[in-house]
C-alpha cells in the first residue's frame, strides 16, 4: 500500500479551491514523483459549505477551527491560506509546529512579522516551515534563494512583487488612461480589492520584500526597516514624460547589502525600456537576483491566481512527502541574524524630477544652482511651453547618481523658492 501525507487545510478560498484542483487533476503522477498519496483529509472554512467548486468535500473531516484542524491526530501537515498576521493563523500554524507537524503557508504578512519566532519554533520541533506560494505565486523564488542559490553571497534581490500596480501602470501607459480609471478597472477584474490601500500603497510589496530580505542575507524579517512609497501619486504625464525618455515606470521591491547595513525599499521606478524587468508587464511578476558566483538570474511568471499560487503550495507539500526539511529561511532559525538597517537615505541613483514652473524669468537659472549647490549633475531636460490656462510650464529633468539626501534637501529649497506652482514629484530611477 502507498504511504499518505494527510493534510489538514485551513482555508478554502480561491487558492484552498486550486490547491484541491491540482490534487485532483495531477494527484497520480505526484504520487509517482514523491512515492506518497497525497490526500486531503480535514479543512476548516468560514462557511461550512460541502462544496467547492467541483470538489464534493462531505466525506471529510470539518474542523471546528484552524487551531483545532492544526493539532487533529489525523493531520501530518497543516495548509493555511487563511491570511492575515495574526489569529487564527497565528495560532494555528503555532499549535501545528509545536505538535511537530510540518507547515505550509501562503501568508506573507505572518512571515513578514513573526518569520523569525516561527522558524525556531519549527526548528525545535524537527517540523518544517514552508512558504514558497507566500511570494510572488508560482515563481519559484523562495527555493531559488534558499537552496538553488545557498553557495552564493546573494548582494542584491529587485523585483516587481505585486501584479495589482504592475497591472495599472501598464494599462496606462499603453491606454493612456489616468491611475483612478484603471483601478477601478482593476477592482472589477478582482485583480485589487474594493479597499486598494494594500496593494497600491506598496504594503502588500513590503510584506513580500521582507521575506526575501530574510532569504537573501539570513535575517531576521524586519517590516519596519521597509522605507514604502506606492503608486497612487503617479500621474499619466510622469508615465508619458518616462516613455519619451526611454523609461517605464514599475513598483519595484529592492533589498541590497550596501556594506553598512541593508536596504529595503519599495516605491516607483522608471526602468530602461527594453530591459529584462522593463520588459514584464500587465499582472506578471518578476525577481531579479545578484550572487557573486551566479551572476545575474531574472525569475519571471504569474505573482498571483488559484493555480499559479496552488503550484507553489504543492511544491512544498511534495518537499515534506519525499522528506526535503531545511531550514525556513536557509539557515537554522537560532543563526537568523538580527537585522541591521543601512543608514537613512544613503541610497545613490538617478532621479526623475517633474516640476510645474510659473513663467517667471530666472526659474531654470535657480533650479539649475540648486542642485549644483548639492553637487548634483543633471543628465537630461525637457522643457515645454507654459499651459495657457495654468500659466505654468512642464518642466522635467533627470540626474546621474547622487545621494538621495542631497536630492531630498535640493528639492525641498527648490519648493520653498517658490518658483514651481506644486511640490515637485520626484522617482527614482533604476539601472537594472
Amino acid at each position: 500500500m502507498v504511504a499518505k501525507l494527510r493534510i489538514g487545510l485551513a482555508g478554502l478560498g480561491t487558492v484552498g479551491t486550486g490547491v484541491l484542483d491540482l490534487l485532483a487533476r495531477n494527484g497520480n503522477e505526484i504520487e509517482a514523483r514523491t512515492g506518497k498519496k497525497l490526500e486531503v483529509v480535514a479543512v476548516t472554512a468560514r462557511s461550512n459549505s460541502r462544496v467547492r467548486g467541483a470538489h464534493d468535500l462531505s466525506g471529510l473531516v470539518w474542523a471546528e477551527n484552524p487551531q483545532a484542524l492544526a493539532v487533529h491526530p489525523d493531520v501530518d501537515v497543516l495548509v493555511e491560506l487563511i491570511g492575515g498576521e495574526g489569529d487564527p493563523a497565528y495560532s494555528a500554524v503555532k499549535a501545528a509546529l509545536a505538535a511537530g507537524k510540518s507547515v505550509v503557508t501562503a501568508n506573507k504578512a505572518l512571515l513578514a512579522h513573526h518569520g523569525g519566532e516561527l522558524a525556531r519554533l519549527a526548528d525545535a520541533n524537527h517540523a518544517g516551515l514552508y512558504f514558497e506560494a507566500a511570494v510572488a505565486g508560482g515563481i519559484p523564488v523562495v527555493k531559488t534563494l534558499r537552496e538553488g542559490l545557498a553557495g552564493n553571497q546573494v548582494s542584491r534581490v529587485s523585483g516587481i512583487l505585486n501584479g495589482t500596480c504592475n497591472y495599472i501602470l501598464t494599462k496606462m501607459a499603453d491606454e493612456g488612461r489616468s491611475f483612478d480609471d484603471v483601478l477601478v478597472e482593476a477592482q472589477k477584474l478582482g485583480y485589487a480589492e474594493a479597499d486598494p490601500t494594500f496593494d497600491v500603497g506598496g504594503f502588500d510589496a513590503a510584506h513580500k520584500l521582507a521575506v526575501l530580505t530574510a532569504l537573501a542575507f539570513g535575517t531576521e524579517p524586519d517590516l519596519k526597516s521597509i522605507e514604502i512609497e506606492g503608486i497612487s501619486h503617479v500621474t499619466l504625464e510622469d508615465i508619458r514624460n518616462a516613455d519619451a525618455m526611454g523609461y517605464k515606470i514599475k513598483l519595484l521591491g529592492v533589498c541590497a547589502d550596501t556594506g553598512d547595513g541593508i536596504e529595503q525599499r519599495v516605491h516607483p521606478m522608471l526602468v530602461r525600456k527594453g530591459s529584462p524587468i522593463g520588459e514584464v508587464d500587465g499582472v506578471f511578476n518578476a525577481a531579479a537576483i545578484h550572487g557573486d558566483f551566479v551572476g545575474d538570474l531574472m525569475l519571471v511568471g504569474r505573482g498571483a491566481g488559484a493555480h499559479p499560487t496552488a503550484s507553489a503550495v504543492l511544491s512544498d507539500l511534495c518537499d515534506i512527502a519525499r522528506g526535503n526539511r531545511v531550514p525556513a529561511f536557509g539557515v537554522p532559525g537560532a543563526k537568523l541574524k538580527p537585522f541591521r538597517a543601512a543608514p537613512a537615505q544613503t541610497h545613490a541613483g538617478g532621479y526623475y524630477v517633474a516640476l510645474d514652473l510659473h513663467d517667471r524669468p530666472g526659474a531654470v537659472a535657480a533650479i539649475a544652482q540648486r542642485l549644483a549647490e548639492r553637487n548634483i549633475s543633471i543628465e537630461s531636460i525637457v522643457q515645454r511651453a507654459p499651459q495657457t490656462a495654468a500659466e505654468t510650464a512642464p518642466f522635467i529633468l533627470t540626474t546621474h547618481d547622487t545621494q538621495e539626501s542631497d536630492m531630498r534637501a535640493a528639492l525641498s529649497q527648490i519648493e520653498k523658492d517658490g518658483y514651481a506652482a506644486r511640490p515637485p514629484r520626484m522617482i527614482r530611477m533604476e539601472r537594472l
